[in-house]
């Protein structure tokens, strides 16, 4: 038997919206879809500043208090016709919070951001029923003017625009799949084009470089470093624990892990170098770079690294992981190989990095030019 919390989730305005959660969870009754959740369409106050705001929250807890025992009755006699009813209701703040607490990993993150931008332009109340495809495509004008949250004085970037409105599609395309929404507006939007990018990487005489160049924190030049021999994210390397690098006299060196980012399960041979380079093998429990941590204090140690090194491009932690996979396919690795390496789950993410290598292989055959003397023709 389904038993029946009410619970609270925080949403913009210093508020907490309340909601019911079913274990385990029950069937709406028209879509046949379980679920776990009722929005009751009822906020409190976080701090409340005066006492009518205190006289409020204490009475919208009595009135959900209540809601939550008649529902609890319902539940028992397996009367689920509230769901079908209170579906229409549901806002798009609330639905879209839901689809946030379902993601993993940085994407998680990404979702997160997303929320700033949809709180700044939907209000509070609209709901998910209320939604047209004139009012969707009028949130992703708004993306496409609106200001960075990180840097205000600058516009969010195409392809953050692109990122963010794909997540209105996604929960649109999921609402309408649970029932909430009767008609498919999201297969009537379009969605933003994506941007060209610019990625900075490294040539092999330039890693050369840094390799041989002395580094404020060791840990930084040897995760990088690692990075560019291996591929793998920063937030992969810095979770890095030793049970993880394993070594087959079959296979040689390889790491077992679960990327950060995807959350999919990978085995990725590495190079006896990259191997060698972690030094001597810790604990298996213990963090392979135990001192690595992302700061700005560590980025400004980057930076003084790579000048120091002779070199004025702007690299960020992650260009390494562009610089193994661009220099794995001018090595002649094949796009698919590389693809895998790298744990994309699509090709299409790795094509980026071909492009790369047709731009410098066309700037590299004009590299070789002939001193022509013009008293001597050919």
């Amino acid at each position: 038997m389904s038993k029946v919390k009410l619970r609270s989730k925080a949403i913009s305005g210093g508020r907490q919206t309340l909601y019911l959660d079913y274990y385990p969870p029950i069937p709406n009754p028209e879509t046949g879809k379980l679920t776990r959740r009722e929005f009751l369409g009822m906020y409190t106050y976080d701090k409340p500043k005066t006492t009518a705001d205190k006289e409020y929250n204490k009475l919208t807890l009595e009135l959900a208090e209540g809601i939550k025992a008649k529902r609890q009755v319902e539940v028992n006699n397996k009367r689920y016709g509230f769901l079908a009813k209170t579906q229409l209701g549901i806002t798009l703040l609330e639905y879209y919070t839901e689809q946030i607490e379902r993601r993993v990993g940085s994407n998680n993150g990404n979702w997160q951001s997303s929320l700033y931008y949809l709180e700044k332009f939907f209000d509070a109340d609209t709901k998910l029923s209320e939604l047209t495809v004139n009012l969707c495509n009028e949130y992703k004008n708004y993306l496409l003017s609106a200001p960075s949250q990180r840097s205000p004085k600058k516009k969010l970037s195409q392809n953050s625009a692109v990122s963010y409105f794909n997540k209105l599609k996604a929960t649109l395309k999921q609402a309408f799949k649970d029932g909430i929404l009767q008609n498919d507006i999201n297969a009537r939007i379009e969605a933003i084009p994506t941007g060209e990018t610019h990625t900075n990487f490294l040539t092999q005489e330039e890693l050369d470089s840094l390799y041989d160049t002395d580094c404020e924190l060791s840990d930084i030049k040897q995760a990088a470093i690692f990075s560019a021999l291996t591929g793998l994210r920063f937030s992969d390397i810095e979770k890095l624990l030793w049970s993880e690098v394993q070594y087959s006299s079959k296979e040689g060196y390889y790491i077992q892990f679960r990327q950060q980012k995807t959350q999919g399960v990978e085995v990725l041979p590495i190079s006896d170098q990259a191997a060698e380079l972690l030094g001597e093998r810790g604990e298996p429990t213990a963090k392979v770079f135990s001192t690595l941590i992302y700061s700005a204090s560590n980025n400004k140690v980057l930076k003084d690294w790579v000048k120091a090194a002779g070199i004025t491009k702007h690299i960020t932690f992650h260009c390494f992981r562009h610089t193994y996979a661009t220099l794995q396919l001018s090595l002649g690795t094949d796009i698919f190989t590389v693809s895998k390496l790298l744990g994309h789950r699509a090709l299409k993410t790795t094509m980026t990095y071909a492009k790369v290598i047709d731009k410098t292989k066309r700037e590299a055959a004009g590299r070789i030019k002939l001193k022509a003397n013009k008293e001597e023709g050919i």
